[in-house]
């Protein structure tokens, strides 16, 4: 399940009817395959409230409508059910009468589904826990009880005085002063451990503002050695090589697109160092995902690769002088840092690559030794 949720390309709501019969889901046994019919004839009953009431006691232990895997009547069913999703939130009653519904629409719309305006779900809102329902006693089962009661007092009336008695009233009983202790102790302690992560996501939420009121500099840039095993034509763009890059991640190699066929002979693409920028957000190139970018010089008809120094390794950290630093985890487009640092990036006489903010002397791309990264041939460059 986790293979077809990653490899999916989420549809739009508005898609789901035409392009629903070209998709491939997991295959179902036939208990699930039946499940799966009967929430399709559910799905055009839904202005129901017993019906998704229904459905919500169904998802009590299921995550998808037909077990642990989506199929077609998870999409039917949301298509319908999304547009009445505001009154299902409407009040804190309602986030409990259906919790599982509403944990179900938030994965649809966070794994198969792209919405306009997803549903917002405070999480954080305290409901009851959820009591299930006690099966009545058969009516041979409650037979059986009285004449066994009967037997045991005088008289058949006050047999079933008794037994009423016996239903509806609970002793009371006192707490000690230790079960009042505990108990006050427990609920300062939640209420504590609610105020901690209240202030970490104040915390957190003050350095993303301050974060995006700072001005981009080259230390939230990724910078790294990187070495590319083995690259190849892309199968459906002429202009991409596909390259298996190694940059020290313990995840393993990274797949890179990168647009340099007529510039670069694919035999010195093999089994070479380079610098890559790794924390650009991944991009879909011509079906492919590109991973990272490899960091070029280029002028006008020519391009070549940036250069780490001599005896770097894959994963070492390179950075430009007075801007080491922790690099944002991944770039935010909208913050167009890279567009905004990348322009005052170039190539001295030497061929050592530069930044040069605004009424500065330019600094050089160095690793952890100081050892300055070259490209071969272009002064002044443009290095991206």
């Amino acid at each position: 399940m986790a293979d077809f949720i990653s490899n999916f390309s989420k549809l739009s709501i508005t898609d789901i009817p035409s392009k629903l019969s070209s998709i491939k889901f997991p295959e179902l046994n036939k208990e699930q395959n039946a499940l799966a019919s009967q929430f399709e004839t559910l799905s055009d009953r839904l202005d129901e409230k017993h019906t998704i009431s229904k459905i919500n006691d169904s998802l009590r232990n299921k995550t998808f409508l037909v077990g642990s895997v989506p199929s077609k009547s998870d999409l039917l069913v949301f298509e319908k059910l999304f547009p009445q999703t505001s009154t299902l939130t409407s009040s804190k009653d309602n986030l409990a009468k259906y919790r599982h519904v509403l944990r179900w629409i938030d994965l649809i719309q966070n794994t198969l589904v792209n919405v306009p305006d997803p549903l917002k779900i405070d999480h954080d809102v305290e409901i009851p826990r959820e009591v299930k329902e006690k099966k009545k006693p058969t009516p041979t089962a409650t037979a059986s009880a009285t004449e066994k009661s009967d037997k045991k007092v005088e008289s058949k009336e006050n047999g079933k005085a008794d037994k009423k008695s016996n239903n509806n009233e609970k002793p009371f009983t006192e707490l000690s002063e230790e079960e009042k202790k505990a108990r006050m102790e427990a609920k300062e302690a939640k209420k504590a451990a609610k105020a901690k992560i209240n202030a970490e996501k104040e915390k957190q939420k003050q350095q993303e503002k301050a974060a995006s009121a700072a001005p981009p500099t080259p230390t939230m840039i990724d910078l790294r050695v990187g070495f590319i095993e083995k690259a190849v034509r892309h199968p459906d763009a002429d202009s991409l090589y596909m390259s298996t890059i190694h940059m020290g991640d313990e995840e393993g190699p990274r797949t890179v697109c990168s647009g340099l066929v007529n510039f670069i002979p694919i035999e010195e693409m093999q089994q070479r160092y380079v610098v890559v920028v790794a924390n650009l957000k991944p991009v879909t190139m011509r079906g492919v995902k590109s991973s990272a970018m490899v960091l070029c010089a280029s002028e006008e008809g020519k391009v070549e690769f940036v250069n780490p120094p001599p005896n770097s390794k894959a994963g070492d950290k390179i950075f430009f002088e007075t801007y080491k630093g922790v690099p944002e985890k991944q770039l935010n487009p909208k913050k167009k840092i890279w567009e905004a640092v990348q322009p005052k990036f170039s190539t001295t006489d030497n061929f050592e690559i530069t930044y040069t903010a605004e009424g500065k002397e330019p600094v050089y791309l160095v690793n952890e030794k100081g050892e300055k990264c070259k490209n071969s041939t272009i002064v002044g460059a443009k290095v991206n």
